[in-house]
């Protein structure tokens, strides 16, 4: 979350999730106040909280987006993972925190219960 004067400017959240048993991050909403569009505040939160995630010991995340924006932060369509309709599956978009994280890992993602 990042707030100027008060004033909320830019939020990110992730949620825990599971694919195949194997615990993942599902990243989304991001959302950037109108008035601070453009400004990369969006993009800072995502590189920034995928820091700490790979600081905390997390090895995948996942989101439902558009692949030309998050590609630019490694972000690359997942083939096999499944979301509850009506997702389209060309949408489902995963970035390794540790090479070789998502290697052999699909099937549906279904809420983590911790």
């Amino acid at each position: 979350m990042l707030r100027e004067d008060g004033v909320l400017a830019a939020v990110i959240r992730y949620w825990p999730v599971r694919v195949a048993g194997k615990p993942v991050l599902l990243l989304g909403p991001v959302a950037v106040h109108p008035t601070r569009q453009g400004e990369g505040l969006g993009g800072y939160l995502i590189h920034e909280s995928l820091t700490e995630a790979r600081r905390l010991g997390w090895g995948r995340v996942m989101l439902v987006g558009d692949a030309p924006y998050y590609s630019r932060f490694g972000f690359r369509k997942l083939n096999g993972v499944v979301m509850p309709p009506p997702t389209n599956p060309e949408r489902v978009l995963g970035y390794e925190l540790r090479p070789g994280a998502w290697a052999g890992v699909v099937g549906d993602v279904t809420r983590s219960v911790e």
